[in-house]
């Protein structure tokens, strides 16, 4: 398999030799376009007969459209996209909403990095039909690569709105000429751009294992739009031509508003009320005449493709008649107010489709940019709020993305927990850094520093300057950053799968999804391979979803595990069956086994809608599992779980619960589900197939629905049925994950029984009543602290089997006593967990 750069790199050679073949050929030169090649090589088209340069910005020396813009048309943000879509729905495609920027539907993907993603990899592969078909959509997403790049060339972003136009077609109506003309349409009459002004780049693209012929639109050296034509897939064997052939054009939203209007960056004109925010409040005046003459050459500081910056950085001082230094006193103060901008528009999209940051994962990055601008705020003694520049942004953005501002508290109380992190993190790092700094700081160190402390190079380097030693961050630090993480999180990845050979076996026919009380049925052997045993249809749940397989028997014969590949379940026999292939057997199922772990499973999508309730909208299902004894879900938090938000988040799962709401199963096809209930559906992983089991819990008579997903688990009918809810502890398990383990119905009533005989046996150690058990608890809780200060040991009590547990396991559980004693034992298992953490840190 060659890689995407590969297969780019030779394709485009492969179309340069017939442009008839995979171009809009008879569309340009029916407009009077011309076939030239510029001495970098590549192939381009322009009306203009003395035009020998493609109009790149590094052949043509750089953007010149400043304070003379040639379109004709100037428009802000919003109209960019409400004009484009204007005139799109009149030529035939419809308008639809933006995808969340937070992946969920895909399983190789953490945040949406081009609008093509949206689509991948059902509707790509027509398995599962558009939502209209052609469309455009103004489509935000999220790159990560070029954070060195943000605010110093003028044009870069982690966060962009790319308008696609996206047709899915099979090869006889895929009509290149007509999707050319469409955009062509939108410059010269949009825009108001003259066909002089336009240039357009013969390219190749190459991503997700599909490839196929470019074309880029390029006017006075910014690229305004890229329209890809999909046309094969990569495969072992190489190459093969797609079904359905795919119309991927992304045009930058940033970029039209900024080439339409002219001004010295595209920052202005992206988000001009947060920049006049920004001035005022920051004293910040802009050079406009330095700036005139910089940013035409702004984009050769691109830190991808250069390899010494302070050279190009010599070179633009040369070309604009100013001091190196100079130059750079005046620029960087703004590029970092740009930044600080940037970045506070991309963690409120991407904090309000659910995403956290963290140290792990698509939050990394997330937590990088937010640092990155707290500590040019820091720098340069800035008086901004990253929340209150949150809200310019919703505001401004309403008419686009008008959700934005139903969920700005809870995006707002989210950068305050992350600043508060980074301040906590900033003081502690003062002795770090000065004991360090006693051997030579390397590139390699600084990188270690942020990954493992979150100390940013900026602090390294100015503390390191108080004490005379000079440090060198690297320009592409934050890309450096960000790539490390790639590498470890795909490291974290790999695994390895046995697979079964089930060809000629049909898809299984599953009988729980309707009854989940149906513990017999009957069905015909399609194939036996040692101990396991394929039917064609089953009532037995295979372990999936975070729930374990069902216990029973096939003719008698134990079940030792049941497990799904593809759409076969495959059941594994504790011996080998006495039965044979075509044979009918009868599948029993335990019914105490399965109803608890329907209890279980439907119990964790009450306590989900709970916790979002109580929490915000951003939780969201990490994982889970359900056994007979306890459950756990983990949630997307960015803190650890008070009591009191524990007790609350119980006392609501189990007003739900005597609510008695219905618990509807639907199937439905891919998309009328998508469209129907929004990608939330998607919690704790993607789910494949182009049908989704969805699972709704509503309220019969207000018609509210309170907990939507795509889930395949066995699940009660009523949430009456799951019976009364407990929970018994919530832990932090990593970064901005947080894990509430619980029981439900009998699982529940069981360890109710076990807290009453706990505490009456801690009543009867401490030599009192249980109801005095927290009151004498507290008077030997000074006890405990003088222990902990002179370092003694720790105990290990086991509250589970045996209570053998001294004065000072009680004390320290006594800092959440302060309610009732009925909590004591779940507080006191809390605490052992704990004195686990303290021993192995």
């Amino acid at each position: 398999m060659h890689t995407d750069k590969e297969i780019k790199k030779e394709f485009k050679i492969t179309a340069s030799k017939n442009p008839d073949a995979y171009y809009a050929t008879a569309a340009l030169k029916v407009r009077g376009f011309m076939r030239k090649q510029c001495a970098c090589s590549t192939f381009f088209w322009t009306v203009n007969a003395d035009q020998k340069c493609c109009g790149d910005p590094a052949c043509s020396g750089g953007f010149r459209f400043f304070s003379k813009s040639p379109a004709k048309k100037k428009l802000n943000y919003i109209e960019v996209w409400k004009e484009f879509a204007a005139m799109h729905k009149k030529r035939g495609y419809t308008p639809i909403d933006r995808y969340p920027v937070v992946a969920r539907w895909r399983d190789d993907a953490y945040f949406v990095a081009a609008g093509i993603y949206d689509f991948q990899p059902y509707v790509v592969s027509g398995e599962v039909e558009p939502p209209a078909n052609p469309i455009v959509e103004p489509q935000f997403c999220l790159r990560f690569n070029d954070i060195d790049n943000v605010g110093i060339t003028g044009a870069h972003y982690t966060g962009f709105s790319m308008i696609g136009q996206h047709a899915f077609m099979p090869k006889e109506k895929f009509d290149t000429e007509k999707y050319w003309t469409d955009l062509y349409t939108w410059f010269h009459e949009g825009l108001g751009l003259s066909p002089e002004e336009l240039t357009l780049h013969e390219d190749a693209w190459a991503g997700g294992g599909n490839f196929g012929p470019c074309m880029e639109f390029f006017s006075r050296g910014l690229e305004l739009a890229n329209q890809v034509y999909m046309l094969y897939e990569q495969t072992p064997s190489g190459s093969r031509e797609l079904h359905l052939k795919v119309l991927d054009m992304g045009m930058g939203q940033e970029r039209n508003a900024w080439f339409t209007q002219g001004l010295a960056t595209s920052y202005e004109t992206t988000f001009p009320t947060v920049m006049k925010k920004l001035y005022s409040s920051t004293g910040i005046k802009t050079n406009q005449e330095l700036l005139r003459k910089f940013l035409p050459y702004s984009s050769y500081l691109n830190i991808d493709e250069v390899e010494d910056i302070e050279k190009v950085w010599a070179d633009i001082a040369a070309k604009t008649k100013e001091d190196a230094k100079t130059l750079k006193e005046g620029i960087l103060p703004l590029a970092a107010l740009f930044s600080v901008a940037e970045h506070a528009r991309s963690l409120l999209v991407a904090l309000n489709d659910g995403a956290l940051p963290s140290n792990v994962g698509g939050g990394y990055n997330l937590r990088v940019i937010l640092r990155r601008a707290l500590g040019f705020i820091e720098h340069y003694g800035w008086d901004i709020e990253m929340a209150d520049l949150c809200e310019e942004h919703a505001r401004f953005l309403k008419p686009m993305y008008p959700e934005l501002l139903e969920n700005l508290e809870n995006v707002k109380k989210i950068v305050g927990v992350e600043k508060r992190k980074y301040k906590a993190t900033r003081e502690k790092s003062q002795s770090l850094i000065a004991s360090i700094l006693k051997e030579k700081i390397t590139a390699e160190k600084l990188l270690e520093l942020y990954d493992s402390h979150g100390i940013a190079p900026e602090l390294v380097k100015t503390q390191a300057a108080q004490a005379g030693k000079p440090v060198d961050v690297p320009d592409n630090f934050y890309a450096l950053v960000s790539q490390m993480h790639e590498k470890k999180e795909q490291s974290h990845q790999t695994k390895r799968e046995e697979k079964i050979e089930l060809t000629g076996i049909p898809e299984t026919a599953v009988l729980y999804f309707d009854n989940y009380l149906l513990t017999e049925s009957n069905a015909k052997v399609l194939r036996i391979i040692d101990q396991i045993v394929i039917l064609d249809r089953t009532n037995a749940y295979p372990t999936s979803g975070g729930q374990i397989h069902d216990q029973g028997s096939i003719d008698g014969i134990p079940i030792a595990s049941v497990f799904k590949q593809g759409n076969v379940v495959l059941h594994v026999l504790s011996e080998k069956p006495t039965f044979s292939v075509g044979s009918t057997v009868t599948i029993h199922i335990e019914p105490e086994y399965r109803k608890q772990l329907a209890q279980h499973h439907t119990a964790t999508h009450v306590v989900g809608a709970a916790a979002r309730k109580i929490l915000g909208s951003h939780i969201n299902q990490a994982s889970a599992k359900k056994t007979l004894e306890k459950a756990h879900l983990d949630i997307t938090h960015y803190e650890g779980l008070s009591d009191d938000e524990l007790q609350k988040i119980e006392e609501e799962a189990n007003r739900l619960v005597h609510e008695d709401l219905q618990v509807h199963s639907h199937i439905l096809p891919r998309n009328e589900a998508e469209k129907r209930y929004g990608m939330a559906i998607y919690q704790g992983g993607a789910v494949p197939g182009k049908t989704l089991r969805i699972i709704e819990i509503a309220d019969a008579a207000t018609h509210k629905t309170i907990d939507v997903q795509a889930c395949g688990g066995t699940h009660v009918e009523h949430t009456k049925e799951i019976g009364n809810i407990k929970l018994l502890k919530s832990t932090k398990i990593s970064d901005g994950v947080v894990r509430i383990v619980f029981a439900a119905g009998a699982a529940a009533e069981s360890l109710a029984g076990s807290q009453e005989d706990v505490l009456t046996q801690c009543a009867a150690l401490l030599q009192c009543t249980p109801a005095q058990v927290p009151g004498r608890a507290q008077e030997l809780f000074e006890n405990w602290k003088t222990a902990v200060k002179k370092k003694k040991q720790l105990e290990r009590y086991d509250l589970v089997s045996t209570v053998t547990f001294e004065g000072d396991a009680l004390v320290k559980a006594a800092e959440v006593l302060k309610t009732q004693p009925e909590h004591l034992w779940k507080t006191l298992k809390r605490f052992m967990d704990e004195l686990d953490n303290s021993r192995q840190n």
